[in-house]
């Protein structure tokens, strides 16, 4: 054999290998174009979906904006309770949660018709319901209610509780209340009472 055979021979097999690399080269090229065109087109068409998505959409589903609390402290009361010594007394701070400032306004006008009304709902409790959670939150609705009437709007009465009646055994039986309640024509203001103190002694 020549040397310029064998020279032949020896680049044969180099020659598969350098085209073996283009065309993997290649492959690459044109798998990451393909992937890169795949994920561009999916994401035009998720936003102009979102974009049809949110024009159907009816604009009340958009977040309200939301403006500062208004509060409305109360004087500190000390009153007298119903208790039957007629020694035990309450100190009570309260602050109302109310919607706006302008209606803050028209209960500052009203305050000495609304601190009365408190301190007679105060002082028709008992030390032992105002010590427990569930009588301050009846006070407190109490509350909302009175300083809602005395600025102009009408409140639902919370249903009375119906005392047992004892029949003829001596069980006790539970009638229904037969008031109806009033419906509020427009919802009130006072959004809740807060108790900024609250000491029974």
């Amino acid at each position: 054999m020549s040397a310029p055979a064998a020279t032949a021979t020896a680049q044969a097999p180099e020659a598969p290998k350098k085209g073996g690399k283009k065309s993997m080269l290649m492959l690459i090229v044109v798998a990451v174009a393909m992937l890169g065109g795949g994920a561009g087109g999916a994401w035009y068409f998720l936003q102009k979906r979102a974009a049809a998505a949110t024009d159907d959409e009816p604009v009340a589903h958009a977040p309200a904006e939301k403006h500062a609390p208004t509060y409305l402290p109360l004087e500190s009361m000390v009153v007298n309770l119903a208790d039957g010594s007629g020694e035990r007394f309450a100190q009570i701070g309260v602050t109302l949660d109310i919607d706006n400032e302008k209606t803050a306004e028209k209960i500052k006008t009203y305050m000495p018709a609304i601190r009365s009304s408190v301190l007679m709902l105060v002082s028709q409790r008992t030390s032992e319901e105002l010590l427990r959670r569930d009588g301050k939150e009846k006070l407190a609705n109490d509350i909302v209610t009175e300083v809602s009437r005395a600025i102009g709007y009408e409140v639902a009465d919370a249903a009375p509780k119906a005392k047992p009646k004892a029949d003829a055994d001596g069980d006790a039986e539970e009638s229904a209340p037969k008031r109806k309640k009033k419906r509020a024509v427009e919802p009130s203001p006072i959004n809740g009472v807060l108790f900024s103190s609250f000491i029974v002694q």
